[in-house]
């Protein structure tokens, strides 16, 4: 038979495990409180170096049943080193997503740069065509306003000339309406007066002055733009025609209106058409 005195070895011997799981399932089946062993909860209590006697149980001694597999627990640090690399790979990732999103950012830039600059571009397109056309309409308004004296200086001018004439001197009258006469008029004006004017004022010994009429208290002349451009004109007149011939006994007054039609040459504002309204 055994010896139930058993001598500690040590805290952590395996020998002593065993034999305390035995003795608790011993004393749970008689009945009895366990004495604690050297080592167990409240071993401190004990003097080191005691001798512990335990009775044998009735059948022997059992060992008490192993623990199962899915029962028993790792600590954290029993970790296998791939787990541990494992867990740790989504960390070090991290760095590279966070260094990936300047260069998905970086296109987006590029795109907003290059449509500000487009629309820029545009912009100012934009504001130099506006520049160009208030620039050509303001000289185009400087014209036509320039074009508006010129046009009704050599209107007031040529109106007497070329509406006058003396059965005297035909030809100088007719010579110094032509210099003031443009185009097709003037061609037209010549034909006129040598093949009608001509004769017949020298038959009746025909004069004719005319005047642009004028307020009596000395005003402008009676004259008004229609139309004006850098290049044309239309101007109206009124004007005082004075006939005298072997025809009419005393000279007779009539009161006109005309239409002088004026194109710039370049020599001047010129008449490229007349007519009585």
């Amino acid at each position: 038979m055994a010896n139930p005195t058993t001598r500690t070895r040590g805290t952590g011997s395996p020998a002593r495990r065993t034999l305390t799981a035995a003795a608790r399932a011993a004393a749970k089946r008689a009945g009895r409180p366990v004495r604690p062993e050297p080592g167990a909860l409240g071993a401190e209590e004990t003097p080191a170096g005691r001798t512990l006697l335990i009775d044998p149980p009735a059948n022997g001694w059992e060992d008490p049943p192993e623990p199962e597999p899915s029962e028993v627990s790792e600590p954290p640090e029993a970790k296998s080193p791939e787990a541990s690399e494992s867990s740790e790979e989504p960390e070090a990732e991290a760095p590279e997503s966070s260094e990936e999103e300047p260069e998905e950012g970086a296109p987006g830039r590029r795109i907003g740069r290059r449509v500000l600059a487009a629309v820029l571009g545009v912009v100012l397109v934009a504001a130099l065509a506006v520049a160009a056309v208030l620039g050509w309409q303001y000289r185009q308004g400087r014209q036509a306003e320039q074009a508006r004296g010129e046009a009704v200086a050599a209107a007031r001018r040529a109106a007497p000339v070329v509406l006058s004439y003396d059965y005297r001197h035909l030809d100088r009258d007719f010579a110094r309406a032509r210099a003031l006469l443009t185009g097709h008029f003037r061609d037209q004006y010549g034909k006129t007066t040598q093949t009608v004017v001509a004769p017949t004022a020298t038959k009746y010994h025909g004069v004719v002055k005319a005047t642009v009429a004028a307020p009596g208290d000395g005003g402008a002349p009676a004259v008004s733009v229609v139309s004006a451009g850098p290049d044309k004109a239309v101007v109206l007149l009124f004007v005082n025609q004075v006939t005298e011939s072997t025809q009419v006994p005393e000279p007779r007054l009539d009161l006109n209106r005309v239409r002088m039609t004026l194109a710039r040459t370049a020599d001047g504002w010129k008449v490229s058409g007349v007519d009585a309204l």
